[in-house]
């Protein structure tokens, strides 16, 4: 797993660069800039539901865990619509741990 602790702030515009890339470490990158720096929370969470979806294990819970960050940094979300994406990945043994960890913090930081 990827260490994600020193993020940087990327543009949109990067972000979405970053976003049509291959690379997974970019991918995931411009995730973690979104989820603590864009102040457009809908764009941001958007975008996190979008990569939820993703072939990639790496890049699905980090998705998760991203709208996670969202929910405790902005204190907004689509609260319905997150939980239900995020609960179709419950039985995703790959990212479950991450999905449980997300849907914490959102019953945490959203009321």
């Amino acid at each position: 797993m990827m260490n994600y602790q020193d993020s940087q702030r990327m543009s949109k515009q990067s972000a979405e660069k970053a976003f049509a890339s291959t690379e997974v470490k970019c991918i995931c990158e411009a995730l973690v800039s979104i989820a603590f720096y864009e102040s457009d929370w809908k764009w941001a969470q958007n975008k996190c539901l979008e990569f939820l979806h993703n072939e990639n294990p790496e890049i699905r819970g980090l998705a998760a865990t991203c709208l996670g960050h969202i929910a405790r940094i902005h204190r907004q979300l689509e609260k319905e619509k997150v939980l239900i994406a995020l609960r179709g990945y419950l039985d995703d043994d790959a990212i479950s741990g991450q999905v449980e960890d997300a849907l914490d913090d959102i019953d945490m930081f959203l009321k």
